[in-house]
């Protein structure tokens, strides 16, 4: 009765922070306390570096970062490479797919236009055992939506079919119940499969994987369906990471490949020393956003990150808009892979002359005139986000016709093979010939130096200058930031070549970034807040997955944004009392210990003595802690209002009851404050 009294007070303070909220996010809070700490001390200082220059601090952080000096460190911040990360690098080794190629990645991990080919008699299977039982799997699948079909079955009844449902071979194995008429009966579940899945969880973790590797396809199909989410973790406990990797892909090989790269995207958030560099990947990938689910684009994300944005994210600004624009992944989610020239001589079917250079000479007019001959036609998909997202920005002064110049000048920059993984080409084939005019420049016909020539003059130009820096003032700084700060920023970019490193050192070390009015100024996005929340909170991550179905549920799916504008780094995006309650559901979800697969001990977070017994010490002991006592009044007094009813007392807490210090931590991290960095 007491605990539905504590629950049901609980619920009533945060729906009473919550409704209250958006009003406070739209004000700062750290001097609505007579104790709250004042900018510029260098307390405070450290403080705001952390929260803006990180994913947010840990316990300890802020005494780290005043032992180095602020300055010092954030110069550190800016050189990665002169700070160890091992203790990151033996987590990340658990995911063996994030060091895989896309071919890699094709093979292993197979997309289902590979396994019609399969099916259709077009490549052979693989011989490695592990790599054939997930084809095969994959294959009976295939083959068994196709005999659905055959029988008569809708799409709609085929996609609802349950996952057990699936056809098998060998007729003899299948287990026959009583009334069933014959076209249900071919697609059940093999009875020896069960048999076998019972005797499975006694063998050692090399044993269990074998036999299901020696398994027959039908006896692996239902195993695989059988085991699906937390049904099968039992099957995993042991197992190497590519043994796990290949059970997990017997259900969705893709899922893996995504799964994993969202998991490393919380876990390099959370545990990276490199927080500035996590940070500015996470901006870039989001300034250059890949759909996750287009396609191809789930075997190819996990290159793109590894290989075009992070080792570009302190760099020169010109060298990543090039990889970015020779990146398999950008050209799949923006179709440019699929672009051809009106007039190109793939889609005017003439044959290209041997040793004559490509955009030379134009076919005749009769052959240019006639559609009967092309195969496919021009794309502006990247022609039109190159100008307006990637560089000059919506207002850059470009017009229509430069977005379809610019996709003229980009026709041919495709993918080999991209099915089976392969990288970059330009094809002469498919690029328009002639001259192309972009921004009022001529562009001579040259083949693929025409988009180098056309992707330097945007890196160089005091638009892009000026765009790319208000974008890293917005989100470090405010979401309105000071022009002048912008500007100076924007003059940085165009002395230093567009070297990324120099412009945010500019922004660093300018008075508006240190300026009081910036000082918790931003509001955090769900990923900011969900890991600022478990670095706080020294939360011991065993899983990751749970964490990315709570991103999930708050409206930012890890690699999920469809547009390519990406996420909004703006408060008005994530700022609403349905958003806040999920957040306050995460926190108190957090800190109780109901997320599953990651630990937390709130009674560390007290860390005295006299703050287990008295629960207005505890209270302040955790604002301390989590919020370097930054706390409104408004909120001080609400929570302080309700712990009276909590059970916050010595005897208690010694016999393993952390249920108040959680409750108050958990509101802490919900609170309006939290919310803020």
């Amino acid at each position: 009765m007491h605990s539905s009294r504590r629950q049901f007070a609980a619920f009533l303070l945060c729906f009473g922070l919550i409704w209250s909220a958006p009003q406070l996010l739209a004000k700062k809070t750290h001097k609505d306390r007579d104790d709250a700490i004042a900018a510029p001390d260098e307390k405070a200082r450290a403080l705001h570096a952390l929260n803006r220059l990180t994913f947010g601090p840990r316990p300890g952080d802020v005494q780290r970062v005043l032992a180095v000096g602020v300055d010092k460190w954030i110069d550190l911040q800016l050189h990665p490479e002169k700070i160890d990360d091992s203790a990151l690098d033996a987590r990340m080794a658990a995911f063996s797919t994030l060091r895989m190629s896309t071919r890699e990645l094709a093979e292993n991990f197979p997309d289902p236009q590979e396994i019609n080919q399969v099916m259709n008699g077009k490549r052979a299977m693989p011989t490695d055992s592990a790599l054939r039982a997930i084809w095969q799997v994959q294959l009976a699948r295939l083959e068994d939506r196709k005999q659905r079909k055959e029988e008569g079955w809708t799409s709609t009844e085929v996609d609802r079919a349950a996952p057990a449902e699936i056809a098998t071979a060998d007729a003899a194995v299948v287990k026959m119940s009583q009334g069933e008429d014959e076209q249900e009966s071919r697609h059940k579940v093999p009875l020896s499969a069960e048999l076998d899945r019972q005797q499975l969880k006694s063998l050692s973790p090399e044993q269990r994987f074998n036999k299901i590797l020696s398994m027959p396809a039908p006896e692996q199909v239902a195993f695989a369906d059988a085991s699906r989410g937390d049904k099968g973790q039992d099957f995993l406990e042991g197992l190497e990471p590519r043994q796990r990797e290949t059970l997990l892909a017997l259900n969705n090989p893709a899922a893996v490949v995504t799964g994993e790269l969202a998991q490393a995207k919380v876990l390099r958030g959370v545990y990276s020393e490199r927080q500035l560099d996590e940070v500015m990947t996470d901006f870039w990938i989001n300034h250059f956003n890949v759909f996750v689910d287009k396609g191809l684009d789930r075997l190819m994300l996990t290159s793109y990150e590894r290989d075009v944005i992070r080792p570009h994210a302190l760099g020169r600004f010109e060298d990543l808009l090039v990889a970015t624009a020779e990146s398999p992944a950008m050209l799949f989610y923006l179709d440019n892979w699929l672009s051809v020239g009106p007039n190109s001589a793939q889609a005017l079917g003439i044959p290209m002359r041997p040793g004559r250079a490509h955009g030379r000479k134009r076919p005749p007019q009769a052959q240019r005139n006639n559609p009967g001959k092309r195969t496919s036609g021009l794309n502006e998909n990247y022609g039109r986000e190159l100008l307006e997202l990637h560089t000059l920005s919506v207002n850059g002064g470009y017009s229509q016709r430069d977005v379809t110049e610019t996709a003229k000048v980009f026709t041919g920059w495709t993918i080999d093979k991209p099915a089976e993984g392969g990288g970059f080409k330009f094809d002469p084939r498919m690029h328009e010939p002639g001259v192309k005019f972009v921004l009022g420049r001529r562009i001579k016909p040259k083949g693929q130096e025409e988009g180098l020539e056309v992707l330097h003059r945007l890196a160089t130009s005091p638009k892009t200058a000026h765009f790319i820096s208000l974008k890293l003032a917005e989100r470090f700084v405010a979401d309105d930031p000071p022009a002048a700060l912008v500007d100076r920023m924007a003059k940085t970019f165009l002395k230093k070549k567009g070297d990324i490193r120099e412009v945010l050192g500019t922004m660093f070390h300018s008075p508006e970034f240190w300026d009081d009015g910036s000082y918790r100024a931003k509001v955090k996005t769900p990923l900011e807040f969900i890991a600022s929340a478990l670095r706080a909170t020294g939360a011991q991550i065993d899983d990751a997955t749970p964490l990315t179905r709570q991103l999930n549920r708050m409206g930012m799916p890890v690699y999920g944004a469809q547009p390519p504008t990406g996420y909004s780094m703006k408060a008005e995006a994530w700022v609403s009392s349905s958003a806040l309650l999920n957040r306050m559901n995460f926190a108190l979800a957090l800190t109780s210990g109901k997320i599953k697969g990651t630990r937390v001990d709130a009674t560390q977070l007290v860390g005295n003595d006299l703050a287990v017994s008295d629960p207005s010490a505890a209270l302040s002991a955790l604002e301390a802690s989590l919020l370097a006592a930054g706390v409104s009044r408004e909120t001080h007094d609400s929570i302080a209002a309700e712990i009276i009813t909590l059970p916050v007392n010595g005897s208690k807490l010694k016999q393993g009851n952390n249920s108040s210090f959680s409750m108050i931590a958990g509101l802490l991290l919900g609170s309006p404050e939290f919310q803020r960095r």
